[in-house]
């Protein structure tokens, strides 16, 4: 009878060790995926990944251009106070100077002008009768329009606006009728 019970014993063991067995497998089975399905895990992180990476491409290189683009964007904003000096030279010479005078602050002038254009810098051209666009003037004050066709448009111009590229580095500074 012992024998019949150890035997028993040994046997219900062996099926609990064997019921064991059998879930740790279905768990490694249900755990562990397929190579198909580890094969389309990678290759959807390898194509995130690269479609990351060219982004980050474009990215930089567009934030390089701009920074080549505008490097020199405050030393051409120093240069304009220069500029404006030589046009009030000009304008004063030319008033009462020495025609040869002029004609040498004038070849200065063009040349300085110049070279800011190389680098980038377009003037704005701005008249009287234009109209008053925010984006590009800058209102001093407003008079009484002499005219009613000069009505909420540009009056006289104070001071000349500048553009390096397609950005507004100086805005010009007018006068508005009313």
């Amino acid at each position: 009878m012992e024998n019949q019970d150890i035997n028993e014993e040994s046997i219900n063991n062996q099926e609990d060790t064997n019921i064991a067995n059998e879930a740790a497998t279905e768990e490694n089975v249900t755990a562990q995926p397929t190579a198909e399905e580890l094969l389309a895990e990678e290759k959807d992180r390898y194509i995130r990944l690269y479609a990351e990476f060219e982004n980050y491409k474009k990215r930089t290189s567009k934030e390089k251009m701009e920074f080549f683009q505008y490097a020199n964007q405050d030393m051409m904003i120093s240069m304009l106070g220069v500029l404006d000096d030589f046009e009030r030279a000009l304008k004063e010479i030319a008033k009462n100077g020495n025609p040869a005078d002029l004609q040498g602050v004038e070849l200065i002038y063009n040349k300085f002008k110049n070279k800011l254009t190389e680098k980038g810098l377009k003037t704005m051209e701005v008249k009287a009768g234009d109209a008053f666009n925010v984006d590009f003037h800058e209102a001093i004050t407003q008079i009484p329009a002499p005219s009613e066709d000069l009505k909420g448009k540009i009056v006289d111009v104070i001071e000349t606006g500048y553009t390096l590229g397609d950005k507004v580095i100086r805005f010009a500074k007018v006068v508005t009728g009313n």
